[in-house]
């Protein structure tokens, strides 16, 4: 069945986006939903789970200077503890009921796509 309402998968992806963060910008909620949907790590992951990572990898590469700070060298882990205050900023704008933990290691979406 693929009518206008999508998947069952579709339907339970845009049901945890819209549980984990009511408020985020349709701009991002698209690209996160698509990441959710189809990258290959999270396929197989219940929906809140691939929502939430395919949402932290948005804002980190989307929102913060993690790449930046990877391209000047810094790496992965000081990348993250650098942006993890700016990452839950937009998370509690967006009315995150969750937010990044750093001391819990997330795994993270490699090939977030451009």
């Amino acid at each position: 069945m693929s009518g206008a309402a999508g998947t069952r998968r579709q339907r339970a992806l845009r049901k945890a986006i819209r549980e984990l963060a009511p408020h985020i910008p349709l701009a991002d909620a698209e690209p996160i939903f698509r990441e959710a949907l189809s990258a290959p790590t999270l396929r197989s992951l219940p929906p809140s789970i691939a929502v939430w990572l395919a949402t932290t990898a948005h804002i980190r590469h989307r929102h913060t200077d993690y790449d930046a700070l990877l391209a000047d060298g810094y790496d992965r882990d000081a990348a993250r503890f650098f942006v993890v205050d700016r990452m839950n900023e937009i998370l509690t704008q967006w009315g995150a009921t969750r937010l990044v933990d750093p001391e819990v290691e997330d795994t993270e979406i490699e090939q977030f796509p451009a």
